[in-house]
């Protein structure tokens, strides 16, 4: 019988087998209660888009219903419920059409993503996350608002940045408040 020094397997000296690590990828598997908190999210701010529809839209618009942006600042599938919000929002608008219901979704799905990814870099702070889309949006908007009625950008930017910077400045506000008493995004 030959002996080899080199190991070959099994009780022949390979190392033990690591145990099973969960992938990545389970933090995005969908649950019931990601699920939930998706539709809740997207209720809540097409809710608050039909109540305060009077200033919901046009050029100069404050969209109350930003105050809850910040909050996927810990929670990337918010921005999901987000982009479905803006949706179902703007079937009140009284200029809906495919840029109300396809061009403002999307944007808002991609300001929420990447508002999420900043927020991530300063451990989940909603200040950051609400200014990233705070931009992003009024830039979207004003864009938006050039192609519709022909206004110049530089004659509704203005206005969007400051009421946008507004409302997630007090969303932030309050989801900082309510992280105090509850760990809502766990």
């Amino acid at each position: 019988m030959v002996v080899s020094s080199s190991p070959l397997a099994g009780e022949w000296g390979l190392p033990p087998v690591p145990p099973n690590k969960p992938r990545r990828r389970e933090a995005y598997r969908l649950d019931t209660r990601k699920i939930t908190l998706i539709a809740i999210y997207a209720a809540l701010y097409a809710a608050l888009v039909a109540v305060f529809s009077p200033v919901s839209f046009y050029a100069l618009q404050l969209r109350v219903a930003g105050v809850v942006r910040p909050g996927i600042a810990k929670m990337r599938l918010l921005a999901v419920g987000y982009a479905l919000g803006v949706v179902v929002g703007n079937l009140f608008s009284p200029f809906a059409g495919i840029y109300e219901l396809l061009f403002m979704p999307f944007m808002s799905l991609v300001a929420g993503l990447l508002g999420y990814e900043a927020a991530r870099m300063f451990k989940g702070n909603y200040f950051v996350c609400g200014a990233v889309i705070a931009v992003i949006i009024p830039l979207s908007v004003a864009w938006m608002l050039s192609q519709l009625f022909g206004l110049p950008l530089l004659a509704t930017l203005p206005g969007l940045l400051v009421s946008e910077q507004v409302v997630n400045l007090v969303g932030a506000g309050i989801f900082r408040l309510v992280e105090k008493r509850v760990r809502w995004w766990e």
